[in-house]
């Protein structure tokens, strides 16, 4: 899945091809209950509840000194506020919180990074881009739609109805996210900092978010993959109305690509989502193929002019209703920008607006 759009269609043989991932923990921490599985040691595996199909969100506490060093915080909800408070007198012991480290700005990641550093008075930890992006998306919330983002989805083809639903629920990120520090400690592309009694290396990459941070600590073999690496579910990489010429997927799978350069296989992967699990590698292989097929996929259909709209059967393997079409056509145009940039694709407007995409040649 992409975020809940299934990784292929089913006219190939891909979900009988998936790497054969270890998961080294039999039993899971509930969700919500603010108790914790210990995976290695001094860092806690601990789960946030979410909506949606996804369901929970693994968060992280990492010991140090005196206290605990949280990475991802869940939403801002009433029962992630609660599961929290459960945990700092559970699993957490009582001992403070010493920072607060976010992998990226997606709400199911920052949406309590505020409350639970103003509670404990520390410091937010984020890599520049995605804590000033955050602050602005978060600004939006009860803005109108911008007319820029009316164009860019009638661009792709959707109709009246569907662009009256974009306009009506514009402006909801911040509503999960509860106010965001004024101030930040910065992360760092190769950056090594000391938690606990440990050193733990920042690896970056781009695509699902803009410089999402994954942690990385060699002398215990582990690495905090955030959504950059899933097991089981690839992270949503899409165009937005924003940047609508970004070309995301060839950042995706170059930062697929220099994770494994840098991280060895041995390590112990803990994803956002699913359970952790060994065979990052692999994994990384399986995630870059599935796109490529994708990509080839997708060509082949653009042998007769396409609207964006019109490619969802070559890239997901359900069908694509209002629920998942913001989603689903900002992976189209992401694979379609791909392919632009790549020189196998070429873009035209039409005299209403509408952009169709064909191959060359």
């Amino acid at each position: 899945m992409r975020d809940g759009i299934e990784e292929d269609a089913p006219e190939t043989p891909e979900r009988s091809h998936r790497p054969r991932l270890l998961y080294p923990f039999e039993t899971a921490p509930e969700t919500g209950s603010g108790q914790a599985v210990e995976v290695a040691p001094g860092v806690l595996w601990l789960r946030q509840p979410l909506g949606g199909s996804l369901g929970f969100i693994n968060v992280w506490a990492i010991a140090d000194g005196e206290g605990w060093a949280v990475v991802d915080t869940g939403l801002q909800t009433k029962e992630t506020s609660q599961a929290w408070r459960a945990a700092f007198a559970g699993a957490l012991e009582g001992r403070p919180v010493t920072r607060v480290i976010c992998t990226h700005l997606h709400p199911d990641h920052v949406g309590l990074a505020g409350w639970i550093a103003r509670k404990f008075d520390v410091r937010l930890w984020m890599t520049r881009l995605e804590y000033f992006q955050c602050r602005m998306l978060v600004a939006d919330t009860g803005r109108e739609a911008p007319e820029d983002g009316v164009r860019f989805f009638h661009a792709a083809g959707w109709d009246d109805d569907a662009i009256e639903n974009y306009k009506a629920r514009f402006g909801g990120f911040g509503k999960a996210i509860y106010q965001m520090p004024d101030s930040y400690r910065r992360m760092s592309d190769g950056e090594t900092f000391r938690i606990g009694d440990h050193d733990w290396r920042v690896v970056t990459g781009q695509g699902h978010s803009p410089d999402h941070a994954c942690l990385w600590c060699p002398e215990m073999d582990v690495l905090i993959s955030g959504d950059q690496v899933l097991p089981r579910i690839s992270s949503n990489v899409s165009v937005h109305p924003t940047e609508p010429d970004a070309d995301p997927l060839t950042d995706w799978i170059t930062s697929l690509a220099k994770v494994k350069a840098t991280v060895p296989d041995t390590v112990l992967v803990l994803p956002a989502h699913n359970d952790p699990f060994r065979g990052l590698h692999a994994r990384i292989d399986h995630l870059i193929g599935g796109h490529e097929r994708g990509l080839g996929r997708l060509e082949g259909k653009l042998a007769q002019p396409k609207r964006a709209i019109d490619v969802f059967g070559a890239l997901f393997a359900r069908p694509i209703g209002p629920d998942l079409l913001g989603m689903a056509t900002g992976e189209a145009l992401a694979h379609l920008n791909c392919l632009i940039g790549r020189g196998l694709a070429t873009r035209e407007i039409d005299g209403g607006g509408v952009n169709w995409y064909r191959a060359v040649g």
